[in-house]
């Protein structure tokens, strides 16, 4: 049975060696390598509270459009075990306390949004710009709907919240500030990733 981790419609789709074992091999390693990227990626960072600002999103957005649904969640599932094991890969360390904390649905919605980016990628968005960018932007609102979700569970405990008035303090304060940068981060993921598709396509 040939091995399928990815499509001819993406960019690991086109680089990808013939034999299966080849294949399974290079994904492997893509993944591994993958989940370095985003480490690095979070390191490069804004220190703000209560979420700060990282190249995260960038990363995992390029990442799963060039590598499809299967293997874009294999590095995402590996880089959060890698932080839950205590290594440290998140912005500011790495633990199962820190995946408990403030920003805790942010790094769980990294997962949905690779899916919904992975599986767009698979059916061709990573050719049209307009589409890849529209599928990026919306695994963003997703990503954001997880992390509001778990800043609101956890709101009664924060001190940065206004407890009068708990949705709209926690929306101004770790969501509102991040939504221009997150279309820009979008933006340049599909333009790079288009990029690079057309680049090896013509080749």
């Amino acid at each position: 049975m040939a091995v399928t981790l990815t499509t001819p419609n993406t960019l690991l789709g086109l680089v990808q060696p013939k034999s299966d074992a080849a294949k399974l091999g290079a994904s492997l390693a893509t993944v591994v390598l993958g989940s370095l990227l985003i480490t690095i990626a979070a390191k490069i960072n804004v220190p703000v509270w209560p979420v700060p600002v990282t190249l995260q999103s960038f990363a995992i957005a390029g990442l799963a459009a060039a590598f499809g649904l299967r293997i874009g969640l294999a590095t995402v599932a590996l880089y959060l075990t890698q932080g839950a094991l205590g290594l440290p890969v998140f912005a500011t360390g790495g633990s199962l306390l820190y995946l408990a904390g403030p920003t805790g649905g942010f790094l769980l919605g990294f997962l949905a949004m690779a899916a919904i980016i992975g599986w767009a990628a698979d059916r061709g968005a990573t050719a049209r710009l307009p589409m890849l960018f529209a599928v990026m932007f919306a695994g963003s609102v997703v990503l954001y709907g997880f992390g509001f979700a778990w800043l609101l569970a956890l709101s009664g405990q924060a001190g940065w919240v206004d407890q009068n008035n708990v949705v709209a303090s926690a929306f101004a304060g770790a969501v509102q500030p991040f939504i221009v940068w997150d279309l820009l981060k979008m933006a340049l993921a599909a333009l790079t990733v288009t990029g690079a598709w057309n680049l090896f396509a013509r080749r």
